[in-house]
């Protein structure tokens, strides 16, 4: 049985069309920026998706894709970084 604070988390998928991609990773403050613990699966062709249960916040993230760090081009909903690049941000309500 969950907890009532589970009972808030929420399922959110990401999601990345990147044709002729090797490896596609997620990172992002949920999993401290780690470029290699959360792999995405081809989903079809070109398309590569990871689902994950999140806890409301708002969390950054990036796609790593075979090494290059990309903001996600389908989320408008982005803030600059330390290093002059911007992520990608996702609200859990």
């Amino acid at each position: 049985m969950l907890k009532k604070a589970d009972e808030r988390c929420k399922k959110v998928k990401f999601s990345l069309d990147a044709p002729g991609a090797n490896r596609v990773m997620l990172a992002g403050n949920f999993n401290n920026w780690k470029a290699d613990t959360m792999p995405l699966s081809k989903a079809k062709k070109s398309t590569w998706e990871k689902e994950l249960t999140l806890k409301p916040g708002k969390y950054e993230y990036k796609f790593v894709v075979d090494g290059k760090w990309i903001a996600d081009p389908n989320n408008k909903n982005t803030v600059w970084n330390s290093l002059g690049s911007q992520n990608s941000v996702v609200e859990v309500i």
